[in-house]
């Protein structure tokens, strides 16, 4: 689907809901879709906002109701969410209800102390501005984005059950946190009335820790769902790689992605990986994506984009079969843990 100038009336699809798929998130009644769009990467100034536009436009089109955002996304900081709260001004508010708007405070954005960290006095600050940046009067989530060890974490779940107690969030959740500190936060929130929503960590097939330090079995415990980050494991799990890094390639000019990491160790398994997704008529991002939502834990796996093509690639990965025990033997064999990771 194309859409016209900037300036063009927004109506979305009416069968947008008709081959959607979406997961219940932990013990709650909250639905997320099986893929949710983050505005990580690619939605501060350096890029275009009329492409931002459309790919924001066609993911609700294609029935991706939920979109994720953190006061650090940009560049600069709190970019991203003011790009999205013009899309939302413009195209997206007749449609508030039918949306999950999530965004996170936590990470530093600034040299002050008052720029950073879980206090009830960063928290609460960041989503005030972020509200005003997405131009809405209330987030669905809003998440405690890393733990603060310097902060007592009965102050850090206090302003996130603040936040839901003032309206300006329906949710709580948080992010990055170890399972230990994650069941803590469980336990206060739950006892505080506001039970935890969901917690999102990082899940690929090169990056296994939530198999390996019990947070899987966590979720299940104590009721909250998880929405994981970098299923593609910043691109490394797709064919972009396999021969060398090309030019313009997030290798080149992402603070996320070190050129070092990618190593002929790298590419073998990649290789490896690759000839299975071809096997199946599907590409090695499609399997990697199919792969983190095997889980039933899994409430749903975020995707970005920089085109359409991109966003209806990477969400045709729900088409495939499901992977099969000699197929998860190969991807165990070959998607070894660490692969990728910086040191």
């Amino acid at each position: 689907m194309s859409y016209g100038p900037v300036d063009t009336v927004y109506t979305a699809d009416t069968d947008r809901y008709e081959n959607a798929s979406f997961r219940r998130t932990g013990d709650s009644g909250l639905q997320l879709p099986s893929f949710s769009f983050g505005l990580w990467q690619k939605f501060g100034t350096d890029y275009p906002f009329e492409t931002q536009r459309e790919i924001i436009r066609h993911a609700f089109d294609l029935g991706i109701t939920h979109f994720d955002n953190a006061d650090r996304y940009g560049p600069p900081h709190r970019a991203a969410q003011q790009n999205f709260g013009r899309v939302l001004a413009e195209d997206l508010a007749p449609y508030r209800d039918e949306l999950i708007l999530s965004t996170k405070a936590g990470n530093a954005i600034g040299a002050s102390p008052y720029l950073k960290g879980g206090s009830r006095k960063s928290l609460l600050t960041s989503l005030e501005h972020s509200l005003r940046d997405l131009r809405t009067d209330y987030v669905d989530i809003f998440y405690s984005h890393s733990p603060d060890l310097n902060t007592p974490l009965e102050e850090t779940v206090e302003a996130l059950v603040s936040a839901v107690q003032q309206g300006k969030a329906l949710y709580a959740g948080i992010s990055n946190y170890q399972p230990d500190r994650a069941h803590e936060a469980a336990v206060l929130l739950r006892e505080a009335g506001v039970p935890l929503l969901i917690h999102q960590p990082r899940y690929s097939i090169f990056d296994r820790s939530v198999e390996r330090n019990g947070l899987l079995e966590l979720a299940e415990q104590d009721g909250f769902g998880l929405i994981v980050y970098s299923p593609l494991a910043q691109g490394l799990l797709t064919d972009k790689y396999l021969e060398s890094i090309p030019d313009g390639a997030r290798a080149v000019n992402s603070t996320f992605l070190n050129p070092d990491v990618i190593t002929d160790g790298y590419r073998e398994r990649a290789a490896r990986l690759n000839e299975l997704a071809a096997a199946r008529g599907q590409s090695l991002a499609q399997l990697a994506l199919q792969w983190v939502l095997r889980r039933p834990e899994i409430s749903s796996a975020l995707i970005g984009a920089s085109s359409v093509w991109q966003l209806d690639h990477n969400v045709a990965a729900l088409d495939f079969p499901e992977l099969t025990d000699d197929e998860l033997a190969i991807i165990d064999e070959h998607g070894v843990h660490g692969t990728g990771l910086a040191a």
